[in-house]
């Protein structure tokens, strides 16, 4: 059974930092070095010290990023720079943002009862164990969550968001993001609509978007302390989203391959399972317009189609036949064997290109944006970049029902969400 329960926010106080844009950061595994000065130099008070604190070279066991944000986090409750809430409440979540065409994402944060078991709550990416040790340090010092993770419910009705938008006012935080999207907080303290989402999702199947890692970290915190059930430890504070909300987008994230690459047999080794397509492309447009082009010459609905882009050439690569799929993949489910970043790994990384698990890392890496996969090509930064259509909503459901992983990087979920609206502390 899915347990939700309201939990005592903890926000910034206004009238101490001043403008709340400058204290908010981006979810902290995508904030580059160079992201993290700027946000340091900021505000004296940016949530990345907490999220993610500077590391310098006389760092030891008692003076680190974890301690620090520690004493920071304590500091600012004692001095007021942070306020936590007198009553449990949820706290409902609009982000107002542009991708093709305005869209609007509604969620709201609230705590959720671990899952230890994954029965109810479905994940479909696999977990690295450096993110989650990085993350188990910041919770044994902080004792809290300070960012929430993101998971999707079923409500074809949008029964709980209709229920929770009669309840809202004038919000309590109303920021422009990092993203220049419009972030806006509400706070809702009433009984009725808490009891009415909490009866609404107990029989409910969750499904996580964004926050593995952290999900999984908590699980193993609350195991390392010897949690009991209802200690505050085995709950996480998250933000919950319909799956079927028209403000989800899900991206894809494009492949760049950094090996010596013998392009005419590549093309030739593809076109066994490939109808394959040159493109001409005018290399005196920028980048932006031939990712362009070539992201409009994949655009499918039924089809497996990939770019392909090299200094000596450009191809589309249609897929022949799925069942191709049924003897790379036996035991796997139909559904995984049709997703495209299976197809694009198991065929052409894999068994074409001759790279495996053991030495993926050192020749792929990954980008959302397909400007940058033309570019780092042009530049000779990667021998090669291929370009993806996104994972589907519904194939991210079954994968994870099925209790199986999609290959890494398969999905980037947009709108981000913004760091430093709400925290929680455990005890």
């Amino acid at each position: 059974m899915v347990v939700v329960e309201p939990f005592r926010g903890i926000t910034y106080n206004k009238e101490k930092v001043g403008e709340l844009d400058k204290v908010m950061s981006p979810p902290y595994d995508i904030i580059s070095p160079e992201m993290q000065e700027e946000l340091y130099k900021r505000h004296e008070y940016n949530v990345v010290r907490l999220i993610l604190g500077k590391i310098y070279p006389d760092d030891d066991e008692n003076n680190n990023r974890y301690t620090r944000a520690k004493r920071d986090f304590e500091n600012w409750l004692e001095r007021g720079i942070l306020v936590e809430s007198d009553k449990p409440a949820i706290y409902p979540y609009r982000i107002d943002y542009e991708y093709d065409g305005k869209k609007t994402f509604n969620g709201f944060f609230i705590l959720l009862k671990l899952d230890h078991d994954y029965k109810e709550v479905k994940a479909h990416e696999r977990t690295l164990s450096k993110p989650k040790e990085d993350r188990l340090n910041l919770m044994r010092a902080t004792k809290a969550n300070l960012e929430p993770i993101e998971l999707l419910y079923m409500d074809e009705r949008n029964e709980i968001q209709e229920k929770i938008d009669k309840n809202l006012g004038e919000p309590e935080i109303d920021v422009i993001g990092y993203d220049g999207f419009r972030h806006r907080l509400w706070k809702i303290e009433d009984e009725d609509t808490i009891g009415f989402i909490q009866e609404k999702l107990k029989n409910e199947i969750l499904y996580i978007a964004d926050g593995h890692h952290r999900y999984q970290t908590a699980i193993d915190y609350a195991r390392e302390i010897g949690a009991k059930e209802n200690d505050p430890e085995n709950y996480i504070m998250v933000i919950l989203a319909n799956m079927f909300d028209e403000g989800l987008t899900i991206l894809p994230t494009h492949r760049l391959i950094k090996k010596d690459i013998d392009l005419g047999g590549l093309i030739e080794n593809c076109r066994e399972y490939f109808d394959v397509e040159e493109i001409q492309i005018n290399r005196d447009l920028s980048p932006e317009e031939i990712a362009k082009q070539l992201s409009d010459a994949i655009k499918t609905e039924k089809e497996h189609k990939f770019a392909m882009y090299h200094n000596k050439g450009c191809y589309v690569l249609t897929l022949k036949d799925e069942s191709v799929m049924d003897s790379l993949a036996p035991d796997r489910s139909k559904t995984w064997r049709t997703l495209d970043v299976s197809i694009l790994h198991k065929i052409v990384i894999e068994r074409i290109m001759g790279i495996g698990e053991h030495d993926l890392e050192d020749h792929v890496k990954y980008t959302r944006d397909p400007r940058e996969a033309i570019e780092v090509v042009d530049k000779g930064k990667f021998n090669l970049s291929i370009l993806l259509n996104p994972t589907k909503i519904e194939q991210l459901k079954d994968v994870a029902s099925a209790g199986e992983h999609m290959p890494q990087k398969s999905t980037y979920f947009l709108p981000k969400m913004l760091s430093g609206l709400v925290m929680r502390k455990m005890r």
